[in-house]
């Protein structure tokens, strides 16, 4: 599970417990001005991935790390996909940010009210 917060300029998303170690990656920082906005999309979770490198991909258990398909990079830290929240970036190494968050409508709130400003 991911933790998401605005802290300054940024957006900052911090990995839990073992997903640091499935995905490869304790924490992202965005800044806000790259961030398009996000939504809650529990479907996510059943469409293709790509390629992963690196990362870590268990069919209905995990899907943490890279994932490269069609030219684009996401970031996957997702176990339960009716929590997943995907963030859309802009001029970022990623294109799009896959996670899994406690209360996906309030971090999506929170991404839309920090990006509106």
């Amino acid at each position: 599970m991911a933790t998401i917060s605005v802290q300054g300029q940024d957006l900052v998303v911090e990995m839990n417990g073992l997903d640091k170690l499935w995905s490869l990656k304790s924490k992202l920082t965005i800044p806000l001005a790259h961030v398009r906005g996000a939504t809650v999309d529990p479907g996510i979770v059943g469409e293709p991935k790509g390629v992963r490198a690196p990362g870590t991909h268990l069919p209905g258990v995990i899907t943490a790390g890279t994932f490269h398909q069609d030219g684009e990079k996401v970031f996957w830290a997702v176990r339960d996909g009716q929590k997943a929240v995907v963030v859309e970036l802009a001029d970022e190494h990623y294109t799009r940010l896959v996670v899994e968050v406690d209360d996906p409508r309030a971090v999506v709130a929170m991404v839309e009210q920090a990006t509106s400003r």
